[in-house]
């Protein structure tokens, strides 16, 4: 269930936050939040982080109806329905679709918060980068319990 809000809430929030940007500026338009450090810019990006590959719509369909089959795959093999797997699975997942809405509708994704050091990115971004990092930290950490659980169970036996 928190794998499936996760996504629902991501896909939403993600989506809300461009349509409002889409009806509220011009593409190209940008608004200092804090001068130089943070703004709100409208853009439309044809590829994918940093514009790489740029114009390679089907490309990223393909590739990231992959992923998502992959993490939905991965979710059910893990047998773990509880805890922050599902949370950080669900940002990825809800990250990917909400990018992916943007590419069927338009053949780029809607991008429009800029820092000014770091290309222009949206709150899918954001949700697959937090989804992934959450992600390494489970893996770790369940790594690191599997490695002292083995080390109890030599002591031991």
């Amino acid at each position: 269930m928190a794998l499936l809000i996760t996504v629902l809430l991501t896909i939403l929030t993600d989506q809300l936050s461009k349509f409002l940007i889409q009806r509220a500026m011009e593409l190209g338009q940008s608004i200092p939040v804090i001068d130089n450090i943070f703004h709100i810019t409208y853009i439309l990006n044809p590829g994918a982080a940093f514009g790489i590959l740029a114009n390679r719509t089907v490309f990223f369909i393909i590739a990231t109806v992959l992923v998502v089959l992959g993490v939905i795959i991965f979710y059910f093999r893990s047998g773990q329905k509880k805890g922050m797997l599902p949370v950080a699975l669900g940002l990825l997942l809800g990250g990917a679709a909400g990018n992916l809405i943007d590419r069927l509708r338009y053949a780029k994704v809607v991008d429009f918060i800029d820092f000014r050091v770091w290309p222009v990115f949206n709150l899918a971004d954001t949700a697959i980068v937090c989804g992934a990092g959450l992600l390494v930290l489970i893996l770790w950490f369940s790594e690191k319990e599997k490695s002292r659980d083995r080390v109890d169970s030599d002591a031991n036996g």
